[in-house]
């Protein structure tokens, strides 16, 4: 048995050990991009996160749950016909179809998505009921339709005037082959300023959010790339790719062409950096430098961002291109909107 001398020493020596621990983990852990926000909070991509986020706000700011609040919260793109890159109005496919991804994902890692639904105004509600009424994740086409329909969504045409009108324009001169960010040239000629990676420059809403009991959540929704092959699916609605949660360590989301951030498994990838000690913002960096070093010259012309949030409340963000925004809503401020940071 230990006396009372061997025991002071013992546990000076403890003491001394964790110092050293600590300040060795202290020396490789990434500086912190943000200040730890006070829960709850959420945050979301592009500009028009700032009205997706107020709606989420309602329900965390009254102690309602993360899940609910992310569903509610891309309500708003998701119905809103002037957006065409999320939901009721978006572009169609080559043609002519408007097909809807969406997936969302809880602090217990259940997840449900859909995948090319037509006809159904709000997919992440779709994708809700997947997760807690069936024992599959993903439901595609025309089983996800029916499934809506036995769930009581209304069918509904989602392809407005507008939309409709810009389809009928690029098929003057469309040749039927793959072209990424082609949402971009349809303003080339009307708008320089609407090129590759600016502020108009809106395909998906990624949202995550952590509610007044710290659990994390995240929904993910678009209507995919302008003009895309029939039946082409990008990340948004593939859990690990487009939206990743990870109730113990944070969760992640990006936007930009689906095609490159499914090849690295993207926000899974972040979360996982997010584990090994890295920053929010560091861990976004990192993912983007993969799919640049891996397709230095692809990467050139195309947008993908990424969007994380951790455990603590700490956020971060950073793209391939200049012009991705990120909105970001606390007790402090509801409608903030931050520059994200980018390699070119």
């Amino acid at each position: 048995m230990f006396n009372r001398r061997k025991f002071i020493k013992a546990s000076a020596l403890s003491a001394g050990l964790l110092a050293i621990d600590k300040s060795s983990i202290a020396e490789v852990l990434p500086h912190k991009d943000s200040k730890a926000a006070n829960f709850p909070i959420v945050i979301s991509t592009w500009d028009f996160g700032i009205a997706a986020n107020a709606d989420a706000w309602k329900v965390l700011s009254s102690g309602g749950r993360a899940l609910d609040a992310v569903e509610q919260g891309v309500w708003v793109p998701e119905a809103d016909e002037k957006n065409q890159s999320v939901g009721y109005g978006g572009l169609p496919d080559r043609d002519g179809r408007v097909t809807l991804d969406a997936c969302i994902m809880d602090e217990q890692g259940n997840c449900g998505a859909v995948l090319a639904l037509e006809y159904i105004k709000h997919p992440i509600s779709v994708a809700r009921k997947v997760m807690e009424k069936t024992p599959h994740v993903m439901l595609a086409g025309d089983g996800a339709l029916q499934f809506a329909l036995e769930q009581g969504f209304k069918k509904e045409n989602l392809l407005t005037p507008a939309s409709e009108k810009a389809w009928k324009e690029w098929l003057k001169t469309a040749k039927y082959a793959p072209v990424m960010n082609i949402e971009n040239k349809l303003y080339e000629k009307a708008a320089p300023q609407k090129l590759p990676g600016n502020q108009y420059n809106h395909d998906t809403i990624g949202m995550l959010a952590i509610d007044a009991k710290g659990n994390i959540s995240g929904a993910c929704t678009t209507s995919g790339m302008a003009y895309k092959l029939h039946g082409r699916i990008g990340d948004s609605p593939i859990i690990g790719a487009g939206l990743y949660v990870d109730n113990e360590i944070g969760g992640a989301t990006s936007t930009g062409v689906g095609e490159e951030v499914v090849r690295n498994v993207g926000s899974f990838l972040v979360v996982e950096l997010m584990r090994q000690g890295y920053s929010p913002e560091a861990a976004c960096k990192e993912a983007v430098m993969r799919i640049i070093k891996k397709k230095p010259e692809t990467a050139k012309n195309i947008q993908v961002g990424f969007l994380a949030i951790n455990k603590k409340g700490e956020y971060g963000a950073y793209a391939i291109q200049q012009g991705f925004s990120y909105a970001v809503c606390n007790a402090e401020k509801q409608d903030l909107l931050i520059k994200g940071k980018s390699y070119y």
